[in-house]
């Protein structure tokens, strides 16, 4: 068995057509599964039982030598929501008991970090752990992952593998629920769609023109890829970042949204909301190399290649992965 955490998420579900894809097919999805518009997520995909998220521990500890894997993909991840004791109970504290018991049990784990640790990126982005206890991330979110993976580097018992992935900016199909946390390139779509023409958060940083801030975009396969050599590779435990490697402007995104859609561009810029101008990061890039070094050699899509899979295949047609 292998079990899925956020199964009826984005990163969670497409996880799990991979899985299936490479014939895993004893999957246990643990997620609250209250949300009938995530459901659709897992429709199609070979699912050997589900189990509610405040019941996973008890049924763990009934199942635990049957488990061959453990991804742990399930968090809260609203960038927006400032309640700390959401983010301390699902983010931490749940977190800290999957560690324990997959030390307990011998069970392997890979879990999903953030690069909203990174904050401003006063430090830049290399994935030395050495820097962890000095980043200052910029909302309760990224802190609340920063805490763990502090905690996690603070252990002296360890699962027998382990490997914390900093997820950049991933995009691509089964986002479709997220509403505002969903990508741009979603969001660019369906106003494409709609009205013909998209907007753009204008700049307030003076070393930013509108629509040059800059991100690392991550397809969501690329995230899978990574995520299925590390189940089979279990060696070189430690926290990844797992980005692009290349940072590409909104109106690069923006332009290859319209090009993919076949609409000639128009686009407008309006204000970033205040409520997360002073924390907005205008340039992310993730260094690559500590992943690299450990063997993993697949090709990362380029911005191009992803909106146009993600367009083509998934957004038009209205597929899921």
């Amino acid at each position: 068995m292998i079990i899925v955490t956020g199964a009826t998420g984005f990163i969670g579900s497409c996880l799990i057509s991979r899985l299936n894809q490479e014939n895993f097919n004893a999957i246990i999805a643990v997620d609250d599964f209250s949300r009938e518009d995530k459901l659709v997520n897992l429709e199609g995909k070979r699912i050997l039982e589900r189990v509610d998220r405040e019941d996973f521990f008890d049924w763990l500890d009934e199942n635990y030598h049957e488990i061959e894997f453990l991804f742990h993909i399930g968090a809260r991840t609203d960038t927006t929501e400032f309640d700390r004791s959401i983010f301390e109970h699902l983010n931490v504290e749940y977190s800290k008991k999957i560690w324990q018991k997959c030390i307990d049990y011998q069970i392997p784990l890979v879990y999903a970090s953030s690069a909203a640790t990174y904050g401003l990126g006063e430090l830049g982005y290399d994935d030395n752990e050495a820097l962890i206890p000095q980043l200052k991330p910029l909302n309760p979110y990224g802190e609340s992952k920063n805490e763990f993976d502090i905690w996690v580097l603070e252990q002296e018992r360890h699962p027998f593998f382990w490997a914390g992935l900093k997820f950049f900016n991933v995009y691509g199909p089964n986002e479709y629920h997220k509403s505002r946390m969903a990508s741009v390139i979603y969001h660019a779509f369906c106003q494409i769609k709609q009205m013909g023409s998209m907007k753009l958060f204008r700049s307030h940083h003076p070393n930013f023109a509108d629509g040059e801030q800059m991100r690392d975009f991550i397809y969501v396969k690329d995230v899978i890829d990574v995520c299925v050599f590390l189940m089979h590779h279990r060696r070189n435990s430690g926290i990844y970042n797992l980005g692009s490697g290349k940072a590409r402007t909104f109106l690069d995104l923006a332009n290859n949204t319209f090009l993919a859609m076949g609409v000639t561009p128009q686009i407008e810029f309006i204000d970033t909301p205040e409520d997360i101008r002073d924390k907005y990061q205008y340039y992310t890039q993730a260094t690559m190399s500590k992943l690299r070094s450990i063997g993993y050699s697949q090709h990362f899509k380029s911005l191009e290649e992803g909106i146009s899979d993600y367009v083509k295949n998934y957004l038009m047609p209205e597929n899921y992965l």
